[in-house]
């Protein structure tokens, strides 16, 4: 009998695993293949990169400030409408980005209905349902392996975009993505099928929930960490490949590295999550930032030439996306999961914070000096930053630290 609750309990886990790897692997593996449309789409409007990286800029800012919001209506009332709101509104954004008129339309839907899309169905909302069903143990292994789908997705949607702009340009593209994210509703319902919806009304309030982790050091300590990944990636993301063309690189060359740090991300992301149930996670967070900084200085210093490219998406993508498991592992673990979807909001709201900055920062200090150069240099020096700052994070869970003073 045993036995038999144990394979019905796997089975359960590994239904939600796939669908919540399905949904991260379209959600995000489309947002990734933004970078490749800033160079058709600003030529066709004739809107500046500054414009275009602004609207980017805002979709982050909007769906860190969403997160927390949607964190919280997953937890208390289920993942499933959250997700379904989250498709349909993923959908209609990218429609929108189709028929922007002007720059300030584009930044309507690119910026304000996907950011909000993005919120509802991402790694909070689907990591919320995926803690009420996989055990504390399994946790941050099950995070990663979702983390990797995502990964996945922008491996294979980045070439998939580039295909489809070369074949039917950019505004065709947008729409055959708009029916891809359509299906984020159908598959939240499948995730979510048998998951409890809600996290009841007794015990612990919502805004108890905050007090608390405000007052907890390694809270903030971890939120200020993520802002820099956000920074990162993002920046990286949107702009290497117009920074490859502005240096005599083709676009074939940005296409493939955007590929190539998805490829990498799968096997990174997957290894942090199963480390991460291992190692204290707070020293893997710091040696992926610190490794960041490196790999990125390596990169500045050597020649620039396709294979110096692909040499430096590799190492990237092996440090993309693995900060996320353990980051949210870290939630979990000291708060547990009654409000973990709106407090690992709130960390990604600051990891939002920092990807409007870098993307934005992107394209305005190219516009004013003509050159990516500082914002790479800002880069290096806040990953060493974020190293520092996650090594004094206790990863003990609040009850048990409550446990000898009640003793």
């Amino acid at each position: 009998m045993k036995d038999a609750a144990a394979s019905a309990a796997d089975a359960g886990i590994g239904r939600v695993l796939l669908f919540a790897a399905l949904i991260v692997c379209l959600s995000m593996g489309i947002r990734h293949s933004f970078g490749l449309f800033l160079a058709p789409m600003t030529t066709a409007n004739g809107w500046s990169r500054e414009a275009f990286s602004f609207a980017i800029a805002l979709q982050n800012l909007v769906w860190g400030a969403a997160q927390p919001f949607a964190g919280l209506a997953a937890d208390r009332f289920g993942a499933r409408r959250v997700l379904w709101l989250g498709g349909l509104l993923y959908a209609a954004g990218l429609a929108g980005m189709a028929f922007a008129a002007s720059s300030g339309g584009f930044a309507a839907s690119a910026g304000l209905l996907i950011g909000l899309a993005q919120s509802g169905a991402t790694y909070s909302v689907v990591f919320a349902a995926l803690g009420r069903v996989v055990p504390e143990a399994r946790r941050s292994w099950a995070m990663g392996l979702v983390a990797a789908a995502g990964s996945f997705g922008q491996f294979l949607m980045v070439p998939v975009a580039a295909t489809l702009i070369d074949g039917m340009g950019w505004f065709g593209t947008l729409l055959v993505f708009a029916a891809a994210a359509f299906l984020i509703v159908p598959l939240g319902s499948a995730l979510t099928r048998g998951i409890a919806a809600g996290a009841g009304r007794h015990g612990q309030t919502a805004l108890e929930a905050l007090r608390e982790a405000g007052a907890e050091r390694g809270f903030i300590l971890l939120t200020l960490g993520f802002f820099v990944c956000g920074f990162q990636v993002v920046f990286i993301g949107v702009h290497l490949p117009t920074y490859l063309l502005d240096h005599g690189l083709g676009a074939r060359v940005g296409m493939v590295a955007l590929a190539l740090i998805g490829l990498c991300n799968i096997a990174g992301t997957y290894v942090a999550g199963h480390l991460g149930s291992r190692v204290p996670k707070r020293y893997l967070l710091s040696f992926i930032y610190i490794a960041r900084s490196v790999v990125i200085t390596a990169y500045l210093a050597a020649p620039l030439t396709p294979t110096s490219t692909y040499l430096f998406a590799a190492a990237m993508g092996l440090l993309w996306l693995s900060t996320v498991p353990p980051t949210n592992a870290i939630v979990a673990q000291v708060f547990g999961v009654r409000f973990f979807g709106m407090l690992s909001g709130l960390v990604f709201f600051s990891h939002q914070i920092g990807s409007f900055l870098g993307v934005w920062l992107g394209g305005r200090l190219y516009d004013r000096t003509g050159s990516y150069d500082t914002v790479w240099a800002i880069c290096i020096a806040l990953g060493v930053v974020a190293a520092l700052l996650h090594l004094p994070i206790d990863e003990r869970s609040l009850a048990s630290r409550r446990l000898p003073a009640a003793a």
